[in-house]
């Protein structure tokens, strides 16, 4: 579908309002058209044109990541970005099930999915912000760049932001969902003395503090995985450029 240039803020703005309210495609493309660079574009690639086109591309792969993340199973169900038992307990996890307690591992990381998913929407405003700080220069310069040189750019320029807002939201997610409790019930169910051993000298330590702070990394990984793939798919396939402009920048 041929659909004028669209500005991150309009599409990650409404990605974040069809999530929570429901909003038509009819109403999506009538705000992003509202939203537009404004005016028609020369013919050649103008500096216009290159900040369009970066801010394109980082608007569909925020607005498909906030929308295929951002709901259940969004991180659970995609073993691309799902979060698993963290490496530094992953040997108590397996002698947990060894032990029978395979289903206590099982929603242990179906709790700390679960936190990511909740966190992931958050990104909307956020995201916006970076890309208002986005110059016409470092645009330009992020189009011929590397494969995923514009999602680079965007994850420094707003990851602490990133880890600031989904920090709160996934230790009240974890808190609720009991992650913490999840995690002791399977080690309790291992056995003690081995568990003991494992979790001895920070080898192994899980405290909720630790877990909500790997559940908040592996979010933002997961987030910026989509939005990468998502860049390499408009440089790469000619396809994926859905709209004239992508199609005049990455040629």
């Amino acid at each position: 579908m041929r659909r004028p240039a669209l500005v991150l803020i309009a599409c990650i703005t409404i990605a974040t309002a069809t999530a929570t309210a429901g909003a038509s495609a009819q109403s999506l493309e009538r705000q992003l058209k509202e939203q537009l660079l404004g005016g028609k574009s020369s013919n050649g690639l103008s500096e216009r044109d290159a900040s369009g086109g970066i801010k394109e591309a980082l608007a569909q792969g925020v607005d498909r990541a906030v929308r295929q993340l951002g709901k259940q199973d969004g991180f659970f169900r995609d073993q691309a970005v799902k979060i698993f038992v963290p490496e530094n307990i992953r040997k108590v996890a397996d002698l947990a099930r060894q032990f029978g307690a395979g289903k206590k591992v099982d929603a242990f990381e179906l709790s700390m999915n679960r936190a990511a998913e909740k966190a992931v929407p958050m990104a909307a405003g956020i995201l916006a912000d970076a890309v208002r700080q986005m110059t016409v220069q470092d645009a330009i310069g992020l189009v011929r760049g590397g494969e995923t040189s514009a999602t680079d750019f965007f994850r420094r320029s707003s990851e602490q932001k990133l880890y600031d807002a989904f920090r709160p939201i996934v230790e009240k997610q974890t808190a609720s969902v009991g992650v913490t409790q999840k995690y002791k019930d399977f080690s309790k169910k291992a056995g003690g003395s081995s568990v003991a051993a494992l979790l001895g000298g920070g080898q192994g330590s899980a405290s909720s503090a630790d877990l909500d702070d790997y559940v908040t990394r592996e979010t933002i990984d997961g987030l910026f995985h989509v939005i990468a793939e998502q860049e390499k798919q408009i440089r790469q396939n000619p396809a994926s450029r859905t709209t004239e402009l992508l199609r005049r920048v990455f040629r």
